[in-house]
C-alpha cells in the first residue's frame, strides 16, 4: 500500500495537527505501559516458523504498544531462511522489498562482504552505522513499512543496536513544537541525491519527500529518515533545521524511549520499521556475523491506528 506525500490523512488520525482532542486522547494511551527497558520487549518463543496462540499475542501486544518486539527463540544457529520468513507471515507481512543486493529468498544476509558490489554498502562491512529507518530512499510507492531482523550468528565483539520508536519521536516533537511536525511533512524537506552505478549511469533517481506521512486509508504514521548528512540534502529553512536538531537530540539523549541492546543467535526483532543503528563490530576466525533481514511494504497486521486505539 503506498503512502500520500499530504500534510493529514482522509480519516480522523492523532497524526493530523489539525486534530488536538484526539492526539491528546491517543497520547495517553500511547505513553500508559510503555515499555521501559529492552527487558520489557523481549518475548520467548520456542520456534518461531510454528508459533503458538499465546506466543503470537504476546508478539502483537508489545508491537501494539511499540511498533517493534524482540524475540528469543530456540532455533539457535539454524541458518534457516523460514525462520525469519515465518515470523513476517505471522503478521501478514508478504510482499518483501526484494532490493538489487537481496538473496533469492528476499532476504538480505547482512554479513562482511569484500568482494563484489556489496563491498562498496555499509552494510555490509563492520562499520558503525548511524540512525536511520530502512528505505528511506525508496519511491513513495515502495516504502517500507514493515522490518524484520533475525539473528542467525552475532559479532564476537559489537554489532548492538539502538531502537526507538518512531511514534514516540513524533510524540516528543510534537509536544515541544507542533511547527516541527509541519516542517518535517513538507513534500521537499528530504532529498535524497541519485545513486551512480559503477559503468556511470544513474541507478536510482533523485527522490524527495517527506520524513513524516499519513496513511490516508489507515490514518497511520510513517516515517523515512538517516543522520547521515551525506546521503540526504535538508530544506534549508529556520524551522526545518531546529526541528531537524531537536529529533536528534532525542534519538542521542539517555532516556526510557531509547532501547539498546544485541541480539543473539535464535533472537530477532519485528516491526514497523522503528528508528534504529548498529554499532561497529569485529569478527573473528570462527565466529562471523550474519543477520537476515526482511523489508515489507506493508505494516504488521492488527497495528494499525485503528485497531489499537479504535480512531
Amino acid at each position: 500500500m503506498s503512502l500520500s506525500n499530504r500534510k493529514t490523512a482522509v480519516l480522523a488520525t492523532p497524526f493530523d495537527l489539525n486534530n488536538d482532542n484526539l492526539y491528546e486522547k491517543w497520547r495517553d494511551i500511547k505513553l500508559e505501559g510503555y515499555p521501559e527497558s529492552l527487558d520489557d520487549l523481549v518475548v520467548e518463543l520456542n520456534d518461531p516458523r510454528m508459533l503458538s496462540e499465546s506466543e503470537h499475542q504476546k508478539l502483537l501486544s508489545l508491537c501494539q504498544k511499540a511498533n517493534m518486539v524482540v524475540y528469543a527463540g530456540k532455533t539457535g544457529d539454524d541458518p534457516d531462511p523460514e525462520i525469519p520468513l515465518s515470523m513476517g507471515r505471522a503478521f501478514k507481512l508478504l510482499e518483501l522489498d526484494h532490493n538489487w543486493l537481496a538473496d533469492k529468498s528476499g532476504l538480505t544476509s547482512l554479513k562482511v562482504v569484500d568482494e563484489g558490489a556489496r563491498q562498496n554498502f555499509i552494510p555490509y562491512s563492520n562499520r558503525a552505522i548511524n540512525w536511520h529507518t530502512d528505505g528511506y530512499y525508496n519511491t513513495v510507492n515502495k516504502q517500507i513499512h514493515g522490518l524484520n531482523l533475525h539473528c542467525v550468528m552475532p559479532a564476537p565483539e559489537g554489532g548492538e543496536n539502538r531502537l526507538m520508536d518512531h511514534e514516540i519521536v513524533y510524540l516528543q516533537l510534537r509536544d515541544e513544537n507542533p511547527d516541527y511536525i509541519r516542517a518535517l511533512m513538507e513534500n521537499d524537506v528530504m532529498v535524497i541525491p541519485p545513486r551512480m552505478g559503477q559503468d556511470g549511469v544513474i541507478a536510482r533517481k533523485e527522490e524527495s519527500g517527506p520524513v513524516f506521512s499519513i496513511n490516508p486509508v489507515t490514518g497511520d504514521l510513517h516515517m523515512r529518515y538517516t543522520i547521515r548528512t551525506e546521503n540526504v540534502i535538508w530544506k534549508n529553512e529556520p524551522v526545518t533545521m531546529e526541528a531537524l536538531a531537536r529529533l536528534e537530540y532525542f534519538l542521542k539523549v539517555d532516556s526510557k524511549y531509547n532501547y539498546q541492546g544485541k541480539l543473539e543467535s535464535g533472537m530477532g526483532l519485528v516491526s514497523n520499521n522503528v528508528l534504529h543503528d548498529r554499532s561497529a563490530f569485529e569478527d573473528s576466525d570462527s565466529q562471523k556475523r550474519l543477520i537476515y533481514r526482511a523489508r515489507y511494504y506493508a505494516r504488521l497486521a492488527g497495528t494499525s491506528v485503528s485497531d489499537v486505539y479504535g480512531v
